[in-house]
């Protein structure tokens, strides 16, 4: 003690000595209150570890690719048949018409048939086939004044209309006829109608006498 200085009292200098020498009974929070703490503790830690993660930054999906616009095709000129008008018409010739057009067309581009010709050799209504000629006022049939002649077509020249008149050939099967005579560039044999589709062999038998190369 100083001089000057008062004398401590005992009994505050106990209580000093308490306090310095172990905590106050009210920061103990004891067996209870430590459990809590430590519960809370995991809970604060287990908040953070949510927030952090759902803090991280989620990857944009890439957008889907825009599809290229289609190249537009170069449009193809409209598809033509180019026949050969012939026989008693106004104006026999070539003639150019649209795919799909019947030969009724080709016979009125051709002026019409000549006043008095019957047009009943042709079928008016069948579609025109790029390439072959159609005569106007032939002759239907074989003649009747001699009924054992036999006509013969020629595969490489006669006309869709023509071959109709082939047993068991319509328009159609005239048609294949036609088309297989010009990508072959013709008839080499009669045996080739063999392989036109649509002649099979019992067909085959009935018209290969009525037709040449």
């Amino acid at each position: 003690m100083r001089p000057g200085w008062a004398p401590i009292p005992p009994s505050f200098e106990a209580f000093r000595q308490a306090v310095t020498t172990r905590p106050p009974a009210s920061l103990d929070p004891g067996k209870s209150g430590l459990r809590i703490l430590i519960a809370l503790a995991v809970l604060a830690a287990l908040v953070a570890g949510v927030i952090a993660w759902r803090s991280q930054p989620t990857p944009e999906p890439l957008p889907a690719p825009i599809p290229s616009p289609p190249i537009p095709s170069t449009p193809s000129p409209t598809a033509k048949v180019t026949v050969h008008i012939t026989g008693k018409v106004r104006k026999p010739g070539l003639y150019t018409l649209a795919m799909g057009a019947r030969v009724a067309d080709a016979v009125t581009a051709a002026g019409g048939p000549l006043r008095g010709t019957a047009t009943s050799s042709v079928n008016l209504a069948r579609r025109l086939v790029d390439g072959e000629q159609i005569v106007i006022g032939a002759p239907s049939g074989p003649t009747q004044a001699d009924p054992a002649t036999t006509t013969t077509l020629d595969l490489n020249s006669a006309t869709p209309d023509q071959l109709e008149q082939l047993p068991g050939v319509g328009e159609v099967l005239a048609a294949r006829i036609a088309d297989f005579r010009t990508t072959h560039g013709g008839f080499t044999s009669i045996d080739q109608l063999r392989e036109v589709s649509g002649i099979g062999a019992k067909k085959y038998e009935e018209i290969k006498g009525k037709v040449r190369v």
